[in-house]
């Protein structure tokens, strides 16, 4: 995980590039982000990483070690604390980092906790087909269909697909491309959905499988797009009224 953000999932948006491309976009509110504490390979932790928080706290909300672990480093509260290791931009405890970690081109993975659901039956939580609606099937049509094994061994199989809880879980959504930086507004708006609700805390990191030569080429593409895109011409302002006479 070389350089990531906490984050929170705003909602949904459409916005237009530099070249008038209209994209669907997640809005992704990064904070600003502060450092907490950084760990080392050489130090008494034993490894590489970077602490993180998100959006201060009031101290009576927080437990008592974890705020004796903030008062250690000089750092305020926070709502959300995450560890990235082997982060690849030199940083020391409480140093801001902002939205401006990603430039426009980037790819990002999104880690996020699901929708729930509730309660769903195999139609909807595993995309059953249902018995036939026609020809006297009657109570068939949202039912999953035998689940037993004959004689042998004579019960249900380890896994069997069957109604149950959905949703509610940890999913990674990844080569999501980074359409617009916000810098001043602490935003980043990313090409694509993001698991969870609006509002829910996100996790935003550089993308593992994507191709850095790639996102590098994709940058300069972009630049050139939008230098080469037609400058907006000012409207020419009304002409005054002659005087009458």
């Amino acid at each position: 995980m070389p350089l990531g953000l906490i984050g929170k999932k705003l909602g949904q948006t459409r916005v237009y590039d530099a070249t008038g491309v209209m994209h669907s976009v997640t809005v992704v509110d990064v904070g600003p982000n502060r450092v907490i504490q950084v760990k080392t390979q050489g130090g008494n932790d034993g490894y590489n990483a970077v602490q993180l928080g998100i959006f201060e706290q009031k101290e009576q909300r927080v437990t008592k070690p974890l705020l004796g672990h903030f008062k250690k480093h000089g750092t305020p509260a926070f709502k959300r604390v995450k560890e990235f290791r082997d982060f690849s931009k030199e940083v020391k405890s409480g140093d801001i980092i902002g939205a401006d970690l990603f430039s426009v081109g980037d790819f990002i993975d999104a880690i996020g906790t699901t929708k729930g659901r509730g309660f769903e039956g195999v139609m909807k939580r595993h995309n059953f087909a249902g018995g036939p609606a026609t020809h006297g099937a009657k109570g068939w049509k949202r039912r999953s269909g035998a689940i037993g094994c004959r004689l042998f061994p004579g019960t249900v199989n380890r896994g069997m697909k069957m109604p149950g809880h959905m949703g509610q879980v940890q999913r990674t959504t990844q080569n999501l491309e980074v359409i617009q930086v916000r810098t001043e507004d602490h935003l980043l708006l990313i090409k694509g959905a993001i698991p969870g609700s609006n509002g829910d805390y996100v996790i935003i990191r550089e993308s593992k499988k994507m191709n850095r030569e790639y996102v590098v080429k994709r940058r300069a593409e972009l630049e050139a797009k939008a230098k080469a895109a037609p400058a907006k011409k000012a409207k020419a302002a009304p002409a005054k009224a002659a005087a009458k006479k």
